[in-house]
């Protein structure tokens, strides 16, 4: 299981990704698909096209790290429908925890949480 910390954002691509591709070439589709930087220091997140196989990619200020993973049966779902024209989805850290374990989040339902609010400016 991944730990990350709160500032750190994830974004699954939603198209599939050749998973023959490693690190320069995640890199590469990252910058020209996704279009953010791969050395920002966020988790970007592929899978392939029978989506049974998942590559995360990260930069961790000495180098690329990726991940892997193949499910033995299943298959990886996105947890919200992608919209319209959209290259990546971000998500929080526990949503792809339960995406990892092959769970299909579709169903759950998310209970409002509490944030702070913006800060008014009074002068």
């Amino acid at each position: 299981m991944l730990t990350l910390p709160p500032a750190v954002k994830i974004h699954v691509a939603v198209d599939p990704v050749d998973m023959r591709k490693s690190f320069d070439g995640l890199a590469s589709v990252t910058r020209e698909h996704i279009q953010l930087d791969p050395m920002s220091g966020h988790v970007f997140v592929f899978r392939n096209k029978r989506r049974t196989l998942m590559k995360l990619i990260f930069w961790d200020r000495t180098g690329f790290v990726v991940l892997a993973k193949r499910l033995s049966r299943g298959t990886f779902r996105l947890p919200v429908e992608a919209p319209e024209g959209a290259k990546a989805l971000e998500l929080e850290a526990a949503q792809l925890g339960l995406m990892l374990e092959g769970l299909d989040l579709r169903g759950a339902r998310q209970r409002k949480r509490w944030r702070p609010r913006a800060p008014s400016l009074r002068v």
